[in-house]
């Protein structure tokens, strides 16, 4: 898929069918978050893939308002921050976008669909917890929810006219 049709036609994707994602395509879902730009090069993310019956499923459902999501999703990727390869707050949490945004365009690039799903950050460090990892070294980003699309997500985009803060000018094509 070229890459500016995949960034103009990535959508959220909320509703999944029940059909597997091999284990490849969930590799490079990772592969593409690893390769993010991140500030000094730090990578201070770390992902923590659950799938199928994995009871750790449920402890993201019970700490988020989007569980029916989580449950319909094949995999969900939960994306932390190590504070202990981090060097800068604004820099590292900007990567982490970054990371995410790779992760979310690879899924769509696969044919798969995916949502990133932020709301469940409000929970932390209370989720890291309950996943048993050490809520003092890792910060819990997003969770990534991934899948085949049961069907296609929507969602308008504002004119770039109405973004800018000024017009662009110039006769370049």
């Amino acid at each position: 898929m070229e890459l500016l049709h995949a960034v103009a036609t990535r959508r959220s994707i909320r509703h999944f069918t029940p059909d597997p994602v091999p284990v490849a395509d969930i590799v490079a879902i990772l592969e593409a978050g690893r390769f993010a730009p991140s500030g000094r090069n730090s990578q201070p993310w770390r992902f923590l893939v659950v799938r199928g019956d994995d009871p750790r499923r449920e402890t993201l459902c019970a700490h988020t308002k989007y569980a029916r999501i989580l449950r319909e999703a094949a995999f969900a990727v939960a994306v932390f921050l190590d504070r202990e390869a981090a060097y800068d707050p604004v820099k590292d949490h900007q990567g982490i976008g970054a990371c995410l945004q790779n992760m979310l365009l690879a899924a769509h690039a696969l044919g798969l669909g995916a949502v990133w799903i932020g709301e469940i950050i409000n929970q932390e460090p209370a989720v890291t917890r309950a996943l048993g990892l050490d809520a003092d070294r890792y910060a819990l980003m997003a969770v990534v929810a991934a899948g085949h699309p049961a069907r296609p997500g929507k969602s308008a985009r504002r004119p770039l006219e109405e973004l800018l803060l000024e017009p662009l000018h110039g006769d370049e094509a």
